[in-house]
């Protein structure tokens, strides 16, 4: 055992790379691509540090190319549930007595092994079973996960040092335990950091976690499973389940054990677990921590002051990198009369240039949907869309699933600003503007506050503060991350701590110290030197 006050190291912020045309990471990434998507893997249940194959397989192909299998994924049922909260409770007695800064180097070496020799890896599976561009991948799978990695310890060495005050003859001390159970932690497909993250704060903190990853990310997460290992986490503190939603869930949150939910996916979902865990309440050892982020209807608002090519790129970017599959991206834009024109002129000439198709062509800024699901749904509101007289389709609108799941980017213009896409999450390249009257600004921004019953990210585009003020005045419950003249995506950790209130969750803020409070439980402990052996008060005394 060593002995200190120790320090981590100081964080920042991973650099993002360019890969651009004939850079040495370029060659090497695309060299890791033609690996990858020239071979199938399979994918086990990792329990208590043992692989475990259920011979109930699917496949993981690429969205892009759904024809394409680069996995076959052994499918867990409740009993592998059960197995896995058994692990993850045998392995709960050494891991919480793990001093904390061996945890803490742990996951540093998580991100410095990530930083180098896995970084193509993880990138490249993130792109081929997500179908994230190079850029959009370098950003989520290595940067974004090595920050969870590098700031979440240095939250957890603040949160550590956070202790009370003592009187004369009385030390206060103030022990961060983790929670008395296991942490079930539920991940989606649109970000391998956000998976990374859900499982491994938790972890960090001393807990040990079940982890369901979403059923279209599980290529790549399972990669972050290998690398946890890799870095020599311990058998059973992660336990990797993936299978079908419901049967993995349910069986996830029904044990007494029970000490929190880790989550991010539809609003839907969430208000399931929520309403299970109520029913539930009185036969769990301790009320469960639910941690959640859910939808969104993210909004970008524009003023009569804004630039309009400020504007156009906020719109194109915010809207369409990833496909419109952020939680943060925009979906909905009101934009003012006076700039429609020459905005929309501007957004068409960007959106002819715009290329989508395979992302192992670094010349394709978007790749496809993520599934057929996704894909009917989105084509489904573009055909309403064609045929409504409250909208028009202004840009886009073409769908193509003979090979990939691939939908055009495209930008409604809703006549009616209660319009369907204009209330309702879709998740995908669609971005749907109103264009209200110059004067009446003030009343639109009541609109825009009020349409949706999400509130996770928003912006404002003003050059008039005045207006950027009124904004963040009449809009400050709208959205939980607000920005001003920047388009309403792109959170980083330890910047822009990520979260959003209403339908979109508990805003318990993802890359901040705020997010590691959540899976501690603190013991106060007060050890008094010289302990009185009178009981007698001096205000019992005779005059």
């Amino acid at each position: 055992m060593t002995h200190g006050i120790f320090r981590t190291p100081t964080p920042v912020n991973e650099p993002v790379k360019s890969y651009a045309p004939r850079s040495a990471e370029r060659a090497s990434l695309e060299a890791t691509l033609r690996s990858l998507s020239s071979s199938e893997i399979e994918i086990p249940l990792v329990i208590g540090g043992r692989e475990v194959r259920t011979g109930e397989i699917e496949t993981a192909t690429m969205p892009h190319d759904h024809r394409h299998v680069v996995a076959r994924i052994h499918r867990a049922k409740p009993e592998h549930v059960a197995a896995a909260i058994e692990a993850a409770s045998a392995a709960k007695h050494a891991w919480e007595r793990t001093p904390w800064e061996e945890r803490a180097a742990i996951f540093l070496r998580v991100g410095e092994l990530l930083a180098g020799p896995w970084r193509d890896r993880v990138n490249a599976a993130t792109m081929l079973g997500q179908s994230k561009t190079v850029h959009q991948a370098e950003i989520d799978s290595a940067c974004e996960t090595i920050d969870f990695m590098r700031f979440n310890v240095h939250f957890m060495e603040r949160l550590y040092a956070e202790q009370p005050q003592s009187s004369p003859g009385v030390w206060n001390r103030l022990e961060h335990r983790p929670l008395d159970g296991y942490v079930f932690a539920v991940s989606p497909f649109n970000f391998t950091s956000i998976a990374a993250n859900l499982a491994s704060a938790p972890a960090m903190l001393g807990n040990t976690v079940v982890w369901k990853p979403a059923s279209t990310s599980i290529y790549s997460n399972y990669m972050l499973m290998k690398l946890y290992e890799a870095a020599g986490l311990p058998a059973g503190v992660i336990n990797f389940v993936p299978g079908q939603g419901s049967a993995i869930g349910d069986a996830g949150i029904a044990d007494r054990r029970l000490a929190g939910v880790h989550f991010t996916g539809s609003t839907g979902v969430f208000n399931g677990i929520w309403g299970t865990v109520g029913k539930n309440i009185a036969k769990y050892a301790q009320y469960p921590r639910l941690v959640g982020e859910t939808g969104g209807k993210d909004f970008v608002f524009v003023h009569a002051s804004a630039e309009v090519d400020v504007a156009a790129v906020a719109l194109v970017r915010g809207s369409f990198e990833y496909q419109g599959q952020k939680c943060s991206a925009a979906s909905r834009a009101y934009v003012p009369k006076s700039l429609w024109p020459a905005l929309k002129e501007r957004m068409a000439a960007m959106l002819a240039e715009i290329k989508t198709g395979d992302v192992a062509d670094m010349r394709n800024f978007m790749g496809a949907v993520i599934d057929k699901r996704s894909f009917d749904k989105l084509k489904a509101a573009i055909d309403a869309a064609r045929t409504s007289s409250a909208a028009r389709i202004v840009f886009g609108g073409g769908c193509d699933c003979t090979r990939g799941w691939f939908i055009e980017p495209t930008v409604i213009e809703a006549l009616d600003p209660k319009y369907d896409t204009m209330c309702t999450e879709l998740f995908g390249p669609i971005l749907t503007i109103h264009v209200y009257d110059d004067a009446r600004y003030a009343e639109t921004l009541e609109l825009c506050n009020t349409t949706s019953e999400y509130a996770l990210t928003g912006a404002i585009l003003a050059n008039d503060r005045t207006a950027v003020r009124q904004a963040t005045d009449a809009l400050r419950f709208a959205a939980g991350n607000f920005y001003v003249n920047d388009k309403p995506t792109g959170a980083v950790v330890g910047q822009q701590p990520f979260g959003g209130a209403r339908a979109s969750g508990t805003n318990d803020k993802a890359g901040s110290i705020l997010n590691l409070l959540r899976w501690v439980s603190p013991r106060t402990i007060k050890e008094t030197f010289v302990p009185p052996t009178d009981w007698r008060y001096p205000f019992l005394g005779q005059a």
